[in-house]
């Protein structure tokens, strides 16, 4: 493909340590197209911005102040594409102003779509209501009383429940309601989710309301991360089911019953470029946990089936075709640390 040697303008703010691999696998593309990869982060040590050209140093803003650093940086630096991370709702929320300056953004750009999926509680009513895929026992509350209604209604029965924030990103603020484990063996013990229904409710009769929470069903099968593809206008280009196992192996399946979970899901809500699905198994049921619209914190392991996804996603925000090659499939994966010097202090 032709790109003139014309290197192209590519910023990713805010990201995870697994940044660096996504940036890693669009600057060495199979294409040789050629990249000035801009870098940012509130931490000026990153990882992530040791594979960037140029770096700086984010300020501590958010909401539509945080959207104006973006347009000005994208203004500054004659950025082309942004491949945005932290802030994502705050970009979208601006994204006309984006196209105005030229930029491409690599995300989804419907804020209602973001709500609709983000949310874990919109996106378990969609995905019930559509019959996308089977949800599980659930109910979203912001009182003591309504917690303990719905923690009472699920363990009767006879399922365990464990409850997270409906607008929280992996793990944080899941917990696991076991009412048979021992605090004291559990404080000399390495850190755990379990915690007695009794405790959490004191804590939430503390206050009149909080931040809505999802109790649910602990679902206790395999998990399987798909990671997907799609055009600008969502079409479905690639799908890989990724299943955690034990410690940090990840093997990467020809699911079909997830390939056509992921096939309905693309049909219905069309996010663009990258996004992932997260599925437990409850017995042989395959139920949903969560959708992410971006890429997800293990992708890189997914592009071991020779499908570059970071690369891909931008191609297509370019406006370049695609041709996706066939995954490999059957592949058991895993990634270890890899020591990098960020920089030589001379004294």
């Amino acid at each position: 493909m032709s790109t003139d040697n014309k290197k192209i303008r590519i910023w990713f703010n805010r990201s995870f340590a697994v940044g660096y691999h996504y940036i890693q696998a669009v600057r060495n593309n199979e294409d040789g197209m050629q990249f000035e990869i801009y870098g940012s982060h509130r931490d000026p040590e990153h990882v992530s911005l040791l594979s960037c050209d140029y770096t700086e140093v984010e300020p501590v803003l958010t909401g539509r102040e945080y959207a104006d650093f973006c347009l000005d940086f994208c203004r500054r630096h004659q950025i082309e594409v942004f491949v945005p991370r932290w802030g994502m709702r705050y970009v979208v929320a601006a994204a006309e102003e984006f196209a105005q300056l030229g930029v491409k953004l690599v995300c989804c750009t419907e804020a209602k779509l973001l709500d609709e999926i983000e949310d874990k509680g919109n996106f378990f009513r969609s995905a019930e209501e559509q019959q996308l895929m089977i949800v599980p026992e659930y109910e979203v509350v912001h009182t003591a009383d309504q917690f303990k209604a719905a923690y009472e209604r699920i363990a009767a029965l006879g399922l365990q429940v464990c409850f997270k924030p409906t607008r929280m990103e992996g793990g944080v603020g899941f917990r696991i309601i076991n009412n048979d484990f021992d605090p004291l063996e559990e404080l000399f013990s390495t850190v755990s989710a379990n915690v007695a229904f009794d405790q959490v409710y004191r804590t939430l009769s503390a206050a009149e309301t909080f931040p809505e929470l999802m109790v649910m069903e602990l679902l206790e099968g395999p998990e399987y991360s798909i990671d997907c593809l799609a055009s600008p206008e969502g079409e479905l280009l690639a799908a890989i089911p990724r299943r955690k196992g034990g410690g940090r192996s990840r093997l990467l399946e020809q699911n079909q019953e997830l390939l056509d979970i992921a096939a309905k899901v693309a049909s219905y809500y069309r996010i663009p470029y990258n996004y992932n699905l997260q599925l437990i198994y409850q017995g042989d049921t395959p139920k949903a946990l969560e959708i992410n619209p971006r890429m997800s914190g293990g992708l890189h392991m997914s592009c071991l089936t020779g499908i570059n996804f970071p690369y891909l996603a931008v191609k297509l925000a370019l406006g370049y075709e695609v041709n996706v090659p066939q995954p490999e499939f059957g592949l058991l994966t895993t990634y270890v640390e890899q020591p990098l010097i960020m920089s030589k202090i001379v004294k």
